[in-house]
């Protein structure tokens, strides 16, 4: 079975469902790739993964979404010599006074929503400054200085460089993640995994362990993360 995420490191924070779905399925490989948070639902609707593991909200006609798996907060990435940088938190009126960055990419806005708001919490509008598409597209562009732009705590922890600074940001969005799967594309193998997904969520997570692939035939599966 094939999975995807919007986030590779969300692979341990996974973890528990994943084994508890290959302690049930043996034989079924899975197959963890990358989604690019600027063509969320792409790879689902061209059949190239199974599964993918999603930030909400998701509001597709065509998609089913199962269980939360699991919340990241955001923190605010600015470039080292940034008027920001010196601080220790930030809110999200901060945003208002400087540019943020976008996706250029077919992300609905109300995903994109909920990952950077249009607007402060006072009604100011945020502006929108230099267009991504990878995340490392994007940490290039902080560390430039032109931009600034909330990140996942998952990908902060695990990209610490000298040139940005990240920031927790007081008053942020959570991101919320959740299986997402074609509403005609479901299989036995999905319905296991989101089963395993709904019930992992009450288990303490597992020590950690090597990565696995999937593909589609032969009782295997690929998920998107």
């Amino acid at each position: 079975m094939r999975t995807q995420s919007t986030a590779t490191t969300q692979y341990q924070s996974i973890r528990t469902v994943l084994d508890l779905f290959r302690q049930r399925y043996p034989q079924c490989e899975l197959r963890m790739r990358e989604v690019l948070p600027v063509d969320p639902f792409g790879p689902l609707r061209a059949g190239s993964i199974d599964i993918g593991i999603l930030w909400l909200p998701v509001r597709e006609p065509d998609l089913v979404v199962g269980p939360v798996l699991h919340r990241e907060d955001l923190v605010l990435a600015v470039a080292a010599g940034h008027p920001l940088a010196g601080r220790h938190e930030v809110e999200l009126e901060d945003l208002g006074d400087h540019p943020v960055v976008h996706p250029e990419g077919p992300i609905p806005d109300y995903v994109w929503e909920a990952h950077t708001p249009s607007t402060t919490p006072a009604g100011r509008p945020i502006r929108r400054g230099l267009g991504i598409g990878t995340l490392e597209e994007a940490f290039r562009a902080i560390a430039d200085g032109g931009v600034v732009s909330p990140i996942g705590s998952d990908a902060a922890s695990t990209r610490q460089r000298g040139d940005i600074v990240f920031l927790p940001i007081t008053d942020g969005p959570v991101l919320h993640y959740a299986p997402v799967w074609r509403s005609g594309g479901e299989t036995p193998l999905i319905r296991a995994f989101v089963q395993a997904a709904a019930e992992a969520r009450t288990r303490p997570p597992s020590s950690p362990g090597s990565h696995a692939g999937a593909s589609r035939t032969g009782g295997a599966s690929d998920i998107g993360a």
